[in-house]
């Protein structure tokens, strides 16, 4: 009788444990996607007051053929693309999937870009498959730390 009770209650507190455990990981989930969501129409929308806001100061980037650059480096190029009105550019998001890990966070995705050029009969896209390192900041807000990218074939 007592190995029963005993074994219940050790059941009990496992799926308590699993129950709690999985609270944080889907609330920095629905955050990270809202944080990326928010960049996304914020982008498209040509909208710069917090189009850097997604990346930490710290941030460090790789994107294949080119050097490593910074926060400074991206923001700089994210401004300077979207204050040409002579290109449209869109961005889609396609998370393919988010491991959390206490305060850190990987999410493999894809960001196709569609870049529509003044007389163009059509518009260029590319796809770039990448890997997001977000970091939970200070202030509970989530950010890009670290990422890799490239255009696909």
């Amino acid at each position: 009788m007592i190995r029963s009770l005993l074994a219940a209650l050790l059941a009990c507190s496992v799926f308590s444990f699993g129950a709690a455990a999985q609270t944080p990981t889907g609330e920095a989930e629905t955050a990270i996607r809202g944080a990326l969501a928010k960049w996304t129409a914020d982008f498209n929308a040509r909208d710069t007051a917090y189009i850097c806001d997604l990346f930490t100061p710290d941030l460090v980037y790789d994107y294949r053929g080119f050097p490593e650059r910074g926060h400074a480096d991206l923001c700089g190029l994210l401004l300077r693309s979207l204050a040409d009105r002579t290109k449209q550019f869109t961005y889609a998001l396609d998370i393919k999937e988010i491991i959390v890990s206490g305060d850190m966070a990987i999410v493999r995705l894809v960001w196709t870009l569609t870049t529509t050029l003044p007389g163009a009969a059509t518009p260029v896209e590319s796809k770039e498959p990448g890997l997001d390192v977000f970091r939970r900041q200070p202030d509970g807000h989530w950010r890009i730390t670290r990422y890799i990218a490239y255009e696909a074939p």
